[in-house]
């Protein structure tokens, strides 16, 4: 393969690759935000406060889908547009370690929930150390994922 040279990439292509990394730093954002309303939902207990936390839920829902929507649109873009099918299959699996993090994220926060109203159950901490590993492990998924993502489009930086 010959040496590609920044000049020589497409503006669109650097414009969909530069996209999708502040749309991943905006996945971290709201993750960060959720982990830390459900903090705070849990500070309420015994008498939570669902109404508040129901709305919270609603938002980053609402921010995931947005996310993902457009994540979706640039993966489209690479393959069709671009003929980067090796960019848009990282992004194929990015999106289902994603959802895969955001439902263990959710399973999380119901044993955390659980285990705070059943304190003297020592299943609950046991069942949250278990989805806490199994999270580790996601993360490092999409880690990977990044980094093939990454080196595969450095002639686009």
């Amino acid at each position: 393969m010959t040496q590609v040279y920044w000049t020589q990439v497409p503006t669109e292509l650097k414009t969909l690759v530069q996209r999708f990394y502040v749309l991943q730093a905006e996945r971290v954002e709201a993750y960060r935000l959720f982990e830390e309303g459900h903090e705070a939902y849990l500070r309420t207990g015994p008498h939570y406060d669902f109404d508040h936390y129901r709305q919270l839920v609603h938002e980053i829902t609402q921010a995931f889908c947005g996310i993902s929507k457009e994540v979706l649109e640039i993966r489209e873009k690479l393959h069709q547009d671009h003929d980067r099918s090796d960019l848009s299959e990282h992004i194929e699996k990015l999106q289902c370690e994603e959802k895969q993090k955001l439902e263990l994220t959710a399973k999380l926060q119901l044993a955390k929930q659980k285990a705070q109203d059943h304190p003297g159950d020592e299943s609950d901490q046991e069942k949250i150390q278990e989805i806490k590993q199994e999270i580790i492990k996601n993360k490092e998924a999409l880690s990977e994922i990044m980094q093939d993502f990454k080196y595969d489009s450095e002639e686009c930086d």
